[in-house]
């Protein structure tokens, strides 16, 4: 009996080992899986391969594009005065670069449009806040922005140079009626997208008022006021140029927008052409410096985007 019982707890005492053995190797092989799941392999994109994916498209497509301009003067569809050959518009720039004009003309715009999207956001960051978390605020003034923000910027230019007088307070009034819609719409939309158990969560750990707006809402609603931010960009550079075409006077100095109304009333089609092809280039080069970037690293911050 001693022996059969010794043999019939053997392998029940083996079996149980084996057992735990295998729940063990299988929790092990869960972990790991996990792990490399969360796990994300970062590695550096070659130059060569840089290049190949992100700067030589754009440069096919404006190579394209001035191939097909030349071909269209070639084929003489209209006349020269109309449709000047892209040499023509070199010229005019190089004229600009020898005078030294070019600079100046470019950070004459640039320098306004920036310093009046900065006073946009300052304008527009509490009161999206305050038009998303007041009720009674929202309801009485949301529509209204919701309204300006349709309402084309040119609108504001001459009722801002009555108000104000032709100077850079004109122009920056127009900006600012411009883009604070935008921006406050933006934040408004972010805020709502803000899932209520983040919000809780923030009120139970001690996150309220201030604080949780800080560090709870304002994070939450990236995002969304992001793209306020890049719309509120937008509206501003085209409210400067609708501003500086409109009210161009010699007091005001000279930017793009005058240097495009200078081309109109000189009949100068080369001048007209390179002035809209600088504010299309202020345009794109702001958006790649500042808003590409920023947007990459939300996109990377929520795992939405491997680094590179």
């Amino acid at each position: 009996m001693a022996s059969t019982d010794i043999k019939s707890d053997a392998p029940g005492s083996g079996g149980g080992g084996g057992s735990d053995a295998v729940k063990q190797d299988d929790l092990a092989g869960l972990e790991a899986g996990l792990d490399a799941l969360d796990a994300v392999h970062v590695h550096r994109t070659p130059v060569r391969e840089v290049l190949l994916r992100k700067v030589l498209p754009p440069l096919l497509a404006v190579a394209l594009v001035v191939v097909v301009w030349q071909l269209l003067v070639w084929a003489q569809v209209t006349e020269d005065y109309k449709l000047p050959s892209p040499s023509a518009v070199w010229d005019s720039l190089g004229d600009m670069w020898r005078q030294g004009t070019l600079l100046e003309v470019v950070w004459t715009s640039i320098s306004r449009g920036l310093l009046g999207f900065l006073l946009s956001v300052a304008i527009g960051t509490p009161l999206g806040l305050l038009v998303a978390r007041v009720k009674f605020v929202r309801a009485a003034i949301g529509p209204i922005l919701s309204g300006l923000q349709s309402l084309p910027s040119v609108a504001w230019v001459a009722p801002a140079v009555i108000w104000l007088g032709l100077n850079d307070s004109m122009m920056y009034a127009v900006i600012l009626l411009g883009a604070v819609p935008s921006i406050a719409n933006g934040l408004v939309s972010g805020v709502d997208q803000v899932p209520p158990l983040f919000l809780r969560a923030g009120r139970t750990l001690g996150a309220t008022g201030l604080r949780g707006t800080w560090f709870i809402v304002m994070p939450a609603a990236l995002p969304g006021y992001l793209a306020g931010l890049k719309q509120g960009w937008a509206f501003s550079w085209r409210s400067l140029m609708a501003a500086e075409i409109i009210a161009s006077s010699p007091d005001l100095g000279l930017g793009l927008g005058q240097l495009l109304e200078n081309g109109r009333n000189n009949a100068d089609m080369p001048g007209i052409f390179l002035a809209i092809i600088l504010i299309l280039f202020v345009g794109i080069a702001i958006d790649l410096l500042i808003f590409s970037p920023l947007e990459r690293w939300v996109l990377r911050s929520r795992g939405l985007l491997v680094k590179n």
